[in-house]
């Protein structure tokens, strides 16, 4: 007898511990909208009722992750806890060179800080935000070649963060001295958090061997890839994710890591890869920066965390409710007629705010309306991931980014399905009046990452 299916989505846990959400209106948060200049990251989280900001690092710990907590021995060198994470790591990513990190951010600066340079080139399928900008911060160009797919929202190619390998191979034959390694990230967020298909990766393996470079990958959602691998890709089926995880890391060289994503910790990260010699130099800027090689920056309770964070994060019954829920809410604004980046991503839903908002634009930032939108009706935060995020090059001119979306990031294991459906009605409000939102004008910004800290104004 086959296993009944049923339409509704329960999570794999249950509930804890809670923490209070803060009701307010919608006058008071007009009010905090004005005080922040309307840049949603200035806004103190007990302001917010549904924060979907990120999924980095805003996620829930498990019982057995508080309690590995309480293993955590903070010897300065050497500490056990570094050698129950690094062995942690090793079992799906199997790198000789692990080196702990508070955050991934400080992995991509400190590998940059090494291969990076003026006139150097680092392809990607599609750079993220801070790994961008520490490709750029080195004087090296951050080069995007993501499937033409890619760029369009609505189409339904199931590895829409798949690279372009023709691209690679002409960017490598016409400047291969330039190129020092080259990244793939998995799920590639500034796409839509769309999956890299297996065989893809094996086609990124191969260029690089005939061309001699290094392929590292951004692999802070390497779970949720791996769980799309097994759900669509031919021959996949069935695997288990664990399985999957550590084919994908056997063609690399090395690795990234955000750990605040799909290892499921509130902090950390790391860098691991093979070359002894790479290894030695981002050591010694690691000592410089972010602490002793056995600790990086993190207290050994959080390496203990992660450890066991990782365990869970290829499990598939939280696999399963993870992408499911997150299908939820993309199924039903589509319903809605409220334009989504399709197919639905593992950790986001991606508004197509250009879509949505053909009055504005881009140079005037139809996300950020969005968003902003989103936060005054519902008290919903969410992030710009368009022109405000990736518009300014690095000459200071701007340009439309490819899409302007807004990424409903949920974090896991944090908010049941009545907290989704909130959601869900807050973005129907939005839809019927999205024909009067305003565009917005930056009145102030830093030299880089400008969305954390810029400051908006509503144009009349």
């Amino acid at each position: 007898m086959s296993e009944p299916v049923f339409r509704t989505i329960i999570e794999p846990f249950r509930i804890h511990s809670v923490e209070p959400i803060r009701m307010t209106t919608a006058e008071e948060r007009r009010a905090h909208l004005a005080a922040a200049s309307y840049n949603l990251f200035q806004l103190h989280a007990d302001d917010v009722l549904i924060d979907l900001l990120t999924d980095s690092g805003t996620g829930a710990m498990s019982r057995d992750q508080w309690a590995a907590i309480q293993r955590g021995d903070e010897s300065y060198a050497g500490s056990p806890s570094y050698f129950t994470f690094r062995d942690a790591v090793r079992e799906l990513f199997d790198f000789e060179h692990v080196i702990p990190v508070h955050q991934g951010r400080a992995a991509e600066r400190i590998l940059m800080s090494v291969l990076g340079g003026p006139g150097k080139a680092v392809p990607n399928n599609t750079h993220f935000d801070t790994t961008r900008a520490n490709v750029e911060a080195t004087g090296a160009e951050a080069v995007d070649l993501v499937v033409p797919e890619g760029k369009d929202p609505a189409s339904l190619h199931p590895f829409k963060g798949n690279m372009d390998l023709a691209a690679l191979d002409a960017l490598l034959a016409a400047r291969g001295a330039d190129v020092p390694c080259v990244f793939v990230t998995i799920t590639n967020n500034s796409g839509g958090g769309q999956p890299v298909s297996l065989a893809n990766l094996r086609g990124v393996r191969e260029l690089c061997d005939q061309y001699g470079k290094p392929l590292f990958l951004d692999a802070c959602r390497f779970a949720e890839n791996a769980w799309f691998i097994r759900e669509r890709e031919e021959g996949q089926a069935g695997r288990d994710v664990a399985d999957i995880v550590r084919d994908i890391a056997a063609l690399a060289d090395g690795m990234t890591m955000s750990a605040k994503k799909d290892p499921m910790g509130n902090i950390g990260g790391w860098l691991a890869l093979d070359d002894p010699d790479l290894a030695q130099e981002c050591r010694n800027v690691l000592i410089l920066t972010e602490g002793f090689p056995t600790y990086g920056g993190l207290a050994g309770r959080d390496l203990e965390a992660l450890a066991q964070g990782l365990k869970e994060a290829v499990q598939h019954d939280y696999l399963r409710y993870r992408i499911t829920s997150t299908a939820y809410l993309g199924d039903a604004l589509q319903k809605a007629g409220i334009p989504v980046l399709e197919p639905t991503g593992g950790h986001a839903v991606y508004i197509d705010a250009r879509a949505l908002l053909p009055h504005v634009d881009p140079l005037h930032y139809p996300g950020q309306s969005v968003a902003v939108a989103l936060y005054e009706l519902g008290g919903v935060r969410t992030c710009e991931i368009g022109t405000v995020m990736f518009g300014r090059r690095p000459d200071g001119t701007e340009r439309p980014a490819a899409m302007d979306l807004v990424r409903l990031a949920v974090p896991r294991r944090t908010y049941t399905q009545s907290h989704i459906d909130y959601v869900i009605e807050v973005c129907e409000r939005l839809a019927e009046r999205a024909h009067r939102l305003p565009g917005y004008r930056i009145s102030e910004e830093p030299k880089a990452l400008r969305h954390f800290t810029a400051r908006f104004e509503p144009l009349t």
